[in-house]
């Protein structure tokens, strides 16, 4: 396993790491969960990333319980959780004070730790200041429930704004987001961001690296049962596999493939291998309902050495998407 600086703060995660959204407390069970875990701490995993909304908290339950249950050294780990949807309450949502205080206290309980090493912002709130959210943040850094904070899915000027008000009121700054990417979607880690990573050092946890699983393969031929895009709750999801954008998406997959047999390897490897030759990208958060995919996904870091400048731009002509960002990280 390779671990990176989170941003320019003095923390190593693990290149790849494993969240527990939608398997953790929906889709498997807990001697599962628990298997999938163990097969990613033993090859080296240390970031964990949870939030307060996967499966209404259960996912937060049930990774608490592993840990327990496994033994673990809690300052070996690094876990994670996000704030914003906390319930049905009027101030069980959103990034105000009181309900980062909260629900931060209860993610805690739930997890059977005394603290977080990440706490994020799981989506920018309209409705709340920045400065108090910053406030809020200091004060859980503070008291020490959490060491780092950071944001998810906010736009670089959001991101900025939070920063110049923290470096103003002598609070302290957000330190990593956690934004969407992989082949099929680079302009914030690409474009928007870029100018972060030197100016004030941002680092990133990056989710679905996948594209919620299409770019596995296993969506070539249709809708397979047992997937999350077939689970109760998750239309949505299913939607991004059947119009006419997912089937342009498949195509590209498709041809995809002749590459990872050029590298001895699966699409998914291909895909997760891709994310970390960004330098930008702190750790590619991987997911899993099997032993057997966390085994393929960990993977990837061998493929990402095989994978050389000549290949990533055969790989950005089969894509057809760069955006056009102020560095070239090939």
């Amino acid at each position: 396993m390779e671990y990176r600086f989170l941003g320019k703060s003095g923390l190593k995660v693990s290149a790849l790491s494993f969240g527990a959204w939608v398997t953790f407390g929906e889709q498997v069970d807990y001697q599962i969960a628990y298997d999938c875990m163990e097969a990613a701490y033993e090859a080296g995993v240390n970031f964990f990333d949870n939030a307060e909304i996967y499966a209404s908290g259960r996912a937060e339950t049930v990774m608490g319980k592993i840990v327990q249950d496994a033994g673990w050294k809690r300052s070996d780990l690094v876990i994670s959780t996000k704030i914003f949807w906390g319930g049905d309450g009027p101030n069980d949502n959103g990034l105000s004070r009181k309900h980062i205080v909260e629900g931060l206290d209860a993610a805690l309980e739930r997890l059977q730790m005394e603290y977080v090493d990440l706490i994020f912002c799981h989506r920018p709130d309209f409705y709340t200041p920045i400065e108090e959210t910053v406030r809020a943040m200091t004060h859980v850094i503070n008291r020490g429930k959490a060491f780092y904070w950071g944001t998810s899915e906010w736009s670089a000027q959001q991101i900025m704004a939070a920063y110049g008000i923290a470096r103003r009121e002598h609070l302290i700054p957000p330190t990593m987001e956690q934004p969407q990417y992989n082949m099929f979607t680079r302009e914030m880690i690409e474009k928007e961001y870029a100018h972060l990573y030197t100016e004030i050092g941002l680092g990133t946890t990056i989710w679905s690296p996948l594209a919620s699983g299409l770019l596995t393969g296993k969506y070539n031929q249709g809708l397979p049962p047992g997937t999350r895009a077939t689970l109760e709750g998750y239309g949505w999801l299913k939607k991004r596999f059947v119009d006419q954008e997912a089937q342009e998406r498949i195509t590209k997959v498709q041809l995809l493939v002749p590459i990872a047999v050029e590298l001895d390897c699966r699409v998914a490897q291909l895909a997760l291998a891709w994310c970390l030759k960004n330098p930008h990208v702190s750790t590619v958060i991987t997911g899993a309902s099997k032993v057997e995919q966390v085994q393929e996904n960990m993977a990837a870091i061998d493929v990402a050495e095989r994978l050389d400048g000549a290949l990533m731009e055969r790989i950005d002509q089969i894509l057809g998407n760069k955006p056009e960002a102020e560095q070239d990280f090939r």
